[in-house]
């Protein structure tokens, strides 16, 4: 009865392990298409991968509540801005329900953003991360960080 007990147990913890490994790994996978629907400006299987009420912690500002906002936020970011991100590297729990990346912004300033300098296609590389909370297998919160001082020395503020 004892190593009937034991090989249960055993196998539960495999399991589980297994479990959080496919989460991890589900997780990891969601953040990679993010940023890869991101860069070719797949705006709609971007925004597919985000929650209703996505949750948008903006760099240096306030935070955006649900899809519909974040699709309008993107729109303007589309306008003003020609953005790559490359060098990636993502981070997950192991039970998959956050993760964070820190990578590269190759970027391009397009067209004057409302409260910063003008505009003259300057082009400009930032490190960069960014957090997440994931629910459902999509992205339920995101919480992007930069320096904006170092940005705003690149364009020529």
């Amino acid at each position: 009865m004892a190593t009937s007990v034991g090989f249960f147990i055993a196998r539960l913890r495999t399991n589980n392990y297994t479990l959080q490994s496919l989460m991890h790994a589900a997780t990891t996978s969601l953040i990679h298409r993010y940023y890869a629907a991101f860069n070719v400006g797949d705006m709609d299987t971007f925004l597919t991968l985000l929650t209703d009420d996505v949750a948008h912690d903006i760099n240096q500002s306030g935070r955006e509540i649900g899809r519909d906002t974040f699709a309008a936020f993107m729109r303007r970011m589309n306008t003003s801005y020609r953005e790559q991100i490359v060098n990636i590297t993502v981070f997950a729990s192991e039970d998959g329900q956050r993760a964070a990346a820190e990578f590269t912004v190759l970027g391009e300033y397009l067209k004057t953003d409302e409260g910063l300098p003008p505009a003259t296609g300057q082009k400009y590389t930032l490190p960069a991360g960014a957090f997440f909370d994931i629910r459902d297998g999509k992205v339920a919160r995101i919480s992007n960080y930069y320096n904006l001082q170092d940005w705003l020395r690149q364009v020529g503020a």
